[in-house]
């Protein structure tokens, strides 16, 4: 049985075979999705498809939506983490963060909108999913001035140095597609060298495509396109099994434990 830590199972990739997708999800033992939102307008969505279909869900301002977020979009924020805070499918705020890769996004912009949101977790008791993106020290300093109770790096992709800083102040590591690229060779061995209790895995669907869903450039101009599944997880986390020299048996049940302490809410739901 697994869990899929991060999936945006409310994109619009998804709006045409959303049910298949789940269908083949639940198939390949996929029984827990985490879906983050990433805006305001996506709130009431991600809390639908949670209960509709028996997952979980997380509400939160990207850094990605932060230049488009109104001023009242952290009061609703707010609003709905008070209205739902007895709701046990609510596992965290996110997916919030800082990404200092793409360009045009006002970093103190972003800094205020990932502080304001940090005391909200604070305030409602909630781990948080965090967007980590050549940001993990900002985010760190952060996360040392207003201290969370736990959660997510999700598709962690930095230093042994900042994995470690992660794991100390209680958060796990999310590891996803990225993890079956032979070329991925930092993200294989923090992978391989972390605590097993640091480690968790995610998908991020519809994206970051595992190795065998990528699509190259000239692929991509020809007008191919690929698409992640939540149905994809069991086959990553072959990759990781292969990388710690365990059997799925003991990935799953690790990573299912490791998911559970990350975002506690996740023990008191049943899985679909």
């Amino acid at each position: 049985m697994w869990i899929d830590t991060h999936c945006h199972l409310d994109a619009a990739e998804f709006d045409a075979d959303r049910e298949a997708v789940v269908q083949r999800a639940l198939e390949a033992g996929v029984r827990q999705i985490v879906i983050p939102a990433v805006a305001a307008f996506d709130f009431d969505s991600v809390h639908e498809l949670a209960h509709r279909h028996g997952f979980t869900y997380a509400l939160g301002i990207h850094p990605l939506y932060v230049m488009q977020a109104r001023e009242q979009d952290l009061t609703l924020l707010a609003d709905r983490l008070r209205a739902w805070r007895d709701d046990p499918r609510l596992v965290a705020v996110g997916e919030i963060g800082l990404d200092f890769f793409v360009a045009g996004i006002d970093a103190q912009r972003q800094q205020q909108c990932y502080l304001a949101q940090l005391k909200l977790a604070r305030e409602q008791g909630l781990p948080v999913l965090l967007h980590v993106r050549r940001s993990a020290d900002q985010l760190l300093a952060g996360l040392r001035r207003i201290p969370a109770t736990g959660g997510i790096a999700h598709a962690f992709n930095g230093s042994e140095q900042q994995a470690q800083s992660f794991w100390q102040l209680g958060f796990r590591l999310g590891f996803g597609g990225t993890l079956t690229f032979d070329r991925s060779l930092q993200i294989r061995r923090l992978a391989a060298s972390m605590p097993a209790e640091a480690l968790v895995l995610e998908t991020d669907a519809p994206d970051i495509p595992p190795q065998w869903l990528y699509r190259t450039a000239a692929q991509r101009a020809a007008g191919e396109t690929t698409r992640n599944e939540p149905a994809e997880l069991p086959r990553i986390a072959q990759a990781l099994a292969e990388l710690r020299g365990w059997n799925l048996a003991q990935t799953a049940a690790l990573t299912l434990a490791n998911a559970r302490a990350a975002l506690p809410r996740l023990a008191s739901v049943g899985f679909p």
